[in-house]
Formats: structure tokens, C-alpha cells, sequence
């Protein structure tokens, strides 16, 4: 049995330069942090002792005797990457609902890519885990996916992930003055609008924007260095909150798509009662909202949206982990014994060595190989 835990990431900046439409040309950073709410992955060999050859379990209960016929797009084109053809077994559990700005999808392929490849017996570093997660998302199932998520997930922490047009990547944690995090987590408010939705679509109508967003988008990579300054040193902090509505204000301009009107209800209800600035997270459309809010008057802001979940969060720092692991497995001449022979399902097939190298920086993308 093995256990992964990968955090969800709150983006604070720069979100919408990750695109490889945009970075490949231009480059790309963002200023984003990890939090203390996770996805869970329980992974284990399942013996032959059921109809059914792999169960996975998540909002829906799969019994599957070919891998092939599994649902779960990203559970399916992880086992055959990692050509995983014994029998498994794959619970998912999360902390907070999928589909909503938190970056789920990618810590539960970063989660679920950590686990399997230990239960081969194989370690995985956290820049590993990211490329195969971004090569997983967006190359084989050809989501419209930006790359920051994968890598916030897969090596947690408040960090500035810097991105060149080549595909190498840098993750930079901030070095922040003594009691600086503990006053910018002071002023923040994470609220749940009880929408979700599908990135992807609400992705794609973004990526299709960028050649006319190219000021927009220029000024939300500038806004990721001026939020660094603000965070490094003793400036104003409200200064972050303010950036934080610029920014917002600069994100809907993406696409018609990102702020449907009862979000920007939210956001107008939220500033009158003293939200300095704030954003909903994620692609657009809905999820979850984050405001900067002075102590001092997030009692008024949380009365005045208390028809939404408030979730509580702090910060984490050590991205995902293996937090169980029990190597013991089945032998292949236990699963082949004669007296198994009565069971339906006997064929085990052992997985062979992985032969092809781990990948430590983004895949390329051709502009021009599939329409976006």
C-alpha cells in the first residue's frame, strides 16, 4: 500500500503567462503558494481474487478487467505510461471539491504519478513529477493546461516559478522577512462560490486570446516582480492587496468567459465591505475566490458574503509526499499457484523495467500541431 498527499496551490500572479503559447516566445513567471488542504491517493497491487482485474475509486466506483476500459482519463494514461499492467487498485480522496481554481486536477496527476512510481520501487524528485504531470496533461490528454500547477503541486511552498522559452524552469522560494508570511496569511480570506467547472474550455478560449492580450499579459508577468518586492521587504503590505486588483482587473480582460456576473457580484460586495483586492482562482468561471482583506475588517467582508463557504488554510511548504509506504506485494508464483487456478482472473503480467529516461524539463509544444 502506498499513500501520496499533494497539496492544492493558491496562484497569486502571473497566471495566464504559463500557457506555451506565451512562454515559448516570451517566457514566463509567477509568484503562487501551496496550502494545507490536500488530495490523498491510496495505490496498492490488487491480487486476483475478484471478477474484476483494477478498481478506482473516485466520484465514481470502477471495476474494470482492462486497463483500457478505465473512465478516470488521467488514472488510464498514467498506467499506461508507466506501463503498469498488473492489477490496481486506486482510492482518491480530497480535501476540497475538484474542478475549482485550486489546481486539483494537476496534484492528483503529480499525487497519483508519486504513487505509482513507488509502488515500482522507483523515487521520484519533485521536478520529475512536475515535467511527467505537464507531459501527461497536456500532451497526452491534450487539456489546455498552463504549467504552473504541476509544478506548485509536485514542490509546494510560496515560491516565484520562473519559466524559459526552452522549457527549463526555476522554483525560487521566497525569502521573506521574520513574520511576513504570518501577516500576508493575516489578511487573506479563501471563500467557496459552490460552482465548479472544467478548466479546460474556459482554458482554451484564453490561449486562443493571447496574440491580441500581449500588453495584458506583458503587465501581468511585471506584476509578478513587484509582488516579490512587496513581499521581501518592509513595504506596506496592503501595497499586495491593491496589486492583487489591478491584477484581477487586468485577468478578465482575458476572456468573457472569466467573470461571469455573480462573480463579479461577489467581488463588488467584497470590496464595498473592505476588500482591498482579491480574485477568483483558477481558469475563471467559477471555484474558489480569494480576497486581501486588513484584519480588521474581514468580520464585515465574510457578513457580507456569508451566503459562501468560508475555508479556512494555511500555508505548506513540503509539496507531495509519500506519507505511507508498505513495499509488500504479491509474487508472481503466488498469483500462478495451481490452487489459484479455480479463480476467474489468473493471468498476471509483471511490469517490465522502465527503459525511457525521467523527463526534468517541459516538453516542447509546436504552436501549429493541434488547434487549441
Amino acid at each position: 500500500m502506498i499513500i501520496s498527499r499533494t497539496p492544492y496551490r493558491i496562484s497569486f500572479f502571473g497566471g495566464g503567462t504559463d500557457y506555451h503559447t506565451w512562454y515559448q516566445t516570451h517566457g514566463s513567471a509567477v509568484l503562487s503558494t501551496t496550502i494545507n488542504h490536500y488530495c490523498y491517493l491510496h495505490c496498492r497491487y490488487l491480487a486476483p481474487f475478484f471478477e474484476h482485474k483494477s478498481r478506482v475509486v473516485w466520484s465514481k466506483v470502477e471495476e474494470v478487467v482492462n486497463h483500457n476500459d478505465i473512465q478516470h482519463p488521467a488514472v488510464k494514461a498514467v498506467l499506461e505510461y508507466l506501463q503498469i499492467n498488473q492489477g490496481v487498485e486506486i482510492n482518491h480522496q480530497g480535501d476540497l471539491p475538484a474542478r475549482s481554481g485550486l489546481g486539483s486536477s494537476s496534484a492528483f496527476t503529480v499525487g497519483l504519478l508519486h504513487a505509482m512510481y513507488a509502488l515500482r520501487g522507483m523515487i521520484s524528485s519533485k521536478r520529475e513529477l512536475a515535467c511527467e504531470a505537464i507531459h501527461i496533461e497536456r500532451d497526452i490528454l491534450k487539456e489546455n493546461v498552463g504549467v504552473q500547477d504541476q509544478i506548485a503541486t509536485a514542490f509546494g511552498g510560496l515560491n516565484k516559478i520562473h519559466i524559459r522559452p526552452d522549457g527549463c524552469f526555476e522554483v525560487a522560494p521566497l525569502i521573506l522577512p521574520h513574520g511576513r508570511i504570518r501577516e500576508l496569511h493575516e489578511h487573506l480570506l479563501l471563500f467557496f462560490t459552490g460552482v465548479s467547472r472544467t478548466a479546460s474550455d474556459i482554458a482554451g478560449d484564453k490561449i486562443r486570446s493571447i496574440p491580441n492580450k500581449i500588453h495584458e499579459l506583458h503587465a501581468m508577468r511585471e506584476m509578478v516582480d513587484e509582488a516579490e518586492k512587496i513581499l521581501c521587504t518592509q513595504r506596506d503590505i496592503t501595497e499586495f492587496g491593491e496589486l492583487m486588483h489591478e491584477a484581477w482587473m487586468l485577468k478578465k480582460q482575458l476572456s468573457s468567459k472569466i467573470a461571469p456576473t455573480y462573480i463579479n457580484d461577489i467581488y463588488e460586495s467584497a470590496r464595498q465591505a473592505g476588500a482591498i483586492g482579491g480574485k477568483l482562482l483558477g481558469a475563471g468561471g467559477g471555484g474558489f475566490m480569494l480576497f486581501f482583506v486588513k484584519p480588521e475588517d474581514k468580520l464585515n467582508v465574510c457578513d457580507a458574503l456569508s451566503n459562501l463557504l468560508l475555508v479556512p488554510f494555511d500555508f505548506e511548504t513540503s509539496g507531495s509526499q509519500i506519507i505511507f509506504y508498505d513495499a509488500s506485494q504479491y509474487s508472481q508464483m503466488a498469483m500462478t499457484r495451481r490452487d489459484y487456478m479455480h479463480l476467474r482472473n489468473t493471468s498476471f503480467e509483471e511490469s517490465s523495467p522502465l527503459s525511457r529516461q525521467r523527463l526534468t524539463q517541459i516538453t516542447a509544444v509546436a504552436q501549429l500541431s493541434r488547434e487549441e
